[in-house]
């Protein structure tokens, strides 16, 4: 069997390689993501602009909302029976009120794509407010002018919605090769979307990290699988791939849950990254976060310690990828920096495995972790299922307090 190897590129654009699964003679590639400097540099000060605004709306910070907008912008609003709603920019500033500023009035923002030409900029954001039902999308129309970008037009529309606005991290490596040969290496788009689409469903927003952020290289993309297929081409999961953050621009207190995702590079880098690392383990232990890990991505899970010194894994219960599974003799599995099962094993952890073409999922305390991209849904769904036992606790915790 064949799978593509793939890299997310300039406007959402996804470059493929037809490689050979694990085991057998992978073609070399030289795909990279080549975005310039000044690519980066206007797609950081458009986001700068709409983080201004999101702020600004949910802190009542009039300042930062006046910044985001030329004076002359037109808004064009949603409101029920008035199919076009015009706001003049000094009427919207007015809404957030100065005696209330700096205090968070429940709006959730999220800003879900750019795109640049030129002088010109054309942007999503999604606004949520938890416990309504409904959220709102909101599309700007940006413009550079005397070197700074502002928003000059923006559109809303109301729509229902199951998001509450509560987080969880994927996880995922960015090496694009095996160690240091030309053998392509990804991330498992199939453990990606399964997973994504679970949470999503149950209202989670996901955010993607890596070691050093950008474009996530990706594998094992199936053009015939109508979910793959589906996502492919879904702008705002891609804009998320192509823009990874890194660990250093996160707070541990906004995840309920991290989720290591697998493929033939998860071994790589992800581990060994102290950022990753510390806000795992501050998700984990300062906020009762749940860790999770799918196939290969239980890799991950290998120098985390808690703050006792003790390895995350030891005395629990474990699963992932086995070296039992692995074409031991291909070229890929030369340049594996560690063995799952023994490596876990020697951290004092349980390790168990399934069946090898399977679904098999683990849950020990707040850890789960599954063997193979077939786990992913039924990993995702024990996640939000503790997580939703962790609020019910806490709710009945403060209500017993009242």
């Amino acid at each position: 069997m064949r799978y593509l190897y793939c890299w997310t590129l300039l406007l959402g654009i996804v470059a493929c390689n037809v490689a050979a699964a694990p085991g057998q003679n992978p073609a070399p590639t030289a795909a990279e993501n080549h975005q310039s400097l000044s690519d980066a540099d206007s797609y950081q000060a458009v986001r700068h602009t709409l983080e201004l605004y999101l702020h600004g709306t949910s802190y009542n910070q009039q300042a930062d909302i006046q910044e985001a907008f030329h004076p002359q912008a037109e808004l064009f609003l949603a409101k029920e029976g008035q199919p076009v709603w015009q706001v003049p920019v000094a009427d919207y500033v007015s809404w957030f009120k100065p005696a209330k500023a700096g205090q968070f009035n429940g709006r959730i923002g999220e800003i879900l794509s750019i795109d640049i030409e030129g002088e010109l900029a054309t942007a999503k954001a999604e606004i949520l407010q938890k416990g309504s039902g409904h959220r709102y999308v909101d599309m700007f129309l940006l413009k550079r002018i005397e070197g700074k970008w502002q928003i000059i037009s923006k559109a809303a529309v109301r729509q229902p919605s199951v998001q509450h606005g509560e987080r969880v991290l994927f996880i995922l490596s960015d090496a694009h090769f095996h160690g240091q040969s030309n053998l392509p290496a990804g991330a498992s788009f199939s453990e990606i979307v399964k997973a994504y689409r679970t949470f999503k469903q149950a209202g989670y927003t996901v955010d993607f990290i890596t070691p050093k952020g950008g474009a996530v290289p990706l594998a094992y993309i199936d053009t015939s699988d109508p979910l793959h297929k589906e996502y492919l081409y879904q702008q705002d999961l891609m804009q998320a791939l192509k823009y990874s953050k890194t660990a250093a621009q996160l707070k541990a207190g906004d995840y309920q849950a991290v989720h290591y995702i697998g493929g033939s590079n998860a071994v790589y880098g992800v581990a060994e990254d102290p950022a990753i690392a510390q806000l795992v383990m501050d998700i984990y232990q300062q906020h009762q976060g749940i860790i999770s890990a799918v196939c290969h991505g239980t890799a991950g899970l290998v120098q985390l310690k808690t703050k006792d010194g003790k390895y995350l894994v030891s005395g629990k219960q474990v699963t992932g990828y086995p070296e039992d599974f692995e074409q031991q003799d291909a070229p890929y599995f030369q340049h594996f920096p560690l063995l799952l099962k023994k490596t876990i094993t020697e951290r004092g952890g349980i390790f168990k495995v399934g069946q090898r073409s399977e679904a098999f999922v683990l849950v020990d305390g707040h850890l789960v972790t599954g063997q193979n991209h077939l786990s992913s849904e039924g990993v995702a769904k024990a996640v939000i299922q503790l997580i939703t036992q962790k609020n019910q606790r806490q709710a009945a915790t403060a209500s017993g307090a009242d």
